[in-house]
């Protein structure tokens, strides 16, 4: 059984959904009051694994629009990256390292960036059949809600069921036979494209 759709069709819906990922998180940041200007934390130093393949080839094509020395650059932190990491993880320790492709406080493939980057921030919420997970949200949303403001959580579960859809669509029945994605930004630049 072959995947439904090409991968360009897929990476399409991919932006797509992304496109609307954004909108629902402006919504959210909005009526919080929260902006990210000025903070003292970047949440491109938190320790965030990845678990889609399509999300993979994205960030790929993302990288493959950069000029040759800034993709090179880019590749060669990642390497440092994961052995920074596996080096804190041998000591018991959970990496806290800025991803890769962090430039001067911003994300240079901001176009590009996966589910979690667009999302982390917000108070959120994911439903599945074992119940409803909530996330509170960045530090500086929770001072917002804490303060009073007016934070109705986002609900990112209709983002996962489509996120998942295409993922399937991708792997068609492949989705059985390979391993499950559970790597960082750094990791998947480091490990180059996926194997499709």
């Amino acid at each position: 059984m072959k995947p439904i759709a090409s991968k360009k069709i897929l990476l399409r819906r991919l932006g797509a959904l992304y496109a609307r990922m954004d909108a629902a998180y402006e919504e959210a940041a909005a009526r919080l009051g929260l902006d990210c200007a000025g903070c003292a934390t970047n949440c491109c130093g938190g320790f965030f694994q990845h678990h889609t393949y399509i999300e993979w080839l994205y960030l790929f094509q993302g990288l493959a629009e950069l000029p040759e020395e800034k993709r090179s650059q880019f590749l060669t932190k990642a390497a440092a990256n994961v052995e920074q990491a596996k080096n804190m993880v041998a000591q018991g320790l959970t990496p806290e390292i800025m991803c890769p492709l962090n430039e001067d406080g911003r994300c240079a493939l901001y176009g590009h960036r996966l589910m979690i980057c667009r999302l982390h921030g917000v108070p959120n919420i994911l439903r599945s059949p074992r119940g409803i997970r909530e996330f509170r949200g960045c530090h500086r949303a929770r001072v917002r809600v804490s303060a009073g403001a007016p934070g109705q959580a986002m609900d990112r579960t209709p983002f996962y069921r489509d996120l998942a859809a295409l993922e399937m669509a991708l792997l068609g029945a492949k989705a059985r036979a390979i391993p499950r994605v559970d790597l960082t930004i750094a990791e998947m630049l480091d490990h180059g494209p996926p194997a499709l």
